[in-house]
């Protein structure tokens, strides 16, 4: 997976986390019906499971991609320095989940107030 598809396929997550960040900002949720904000709540719990599972997808790929660079019999400087960063692609790993479950609080909490 390319970085830029990584930057793309974050572009709708963040828009609609934009959405209810403005929405919750001019208190419409205060006057929403409660099933507009399930609605909602279900809408951004599933893009951000599908956001965290591509996310994920692109650090086992890199770490396949260290565990092979590893296997070179006589790798470039490049190829040792990328090899030697697994611990900070499982450290990316834990993040990402942690955020995904931080945020999607942060926006039961807006919704919900």
């Amino acid at each position: 997976m390319k970085r830029s598809q990584i930057v793309t396929a974050q572009v709708a997550p963040t828009m609609l986390l934009v959405g209810i960040f403005v929405l919750s900002v001019f208190g419409k949720f205060g006057h929403a019906t409660n099933q507009a904000k399930y609605l909602t709540i279900g809408v951004a719990a599933a893009t951000g499971i599908l956001s965290i599972i591509s996310q994920y997808a692109a650090i086992r790929e890199a770490e396949v991609l260290i565990v092979d660079l590893q296997k070179v019999a006589n790798p470039s400087e490049l190829a040792k320095r990328i090899s030697q960063s697994r611990s900070l692609l499982s450290l990316s790993a834990i993040v990402i989940v942690g955020l995904g479950l931080v945020v999607f609080a942060l926006v039961v909490w807006a919704v919900l107030g």
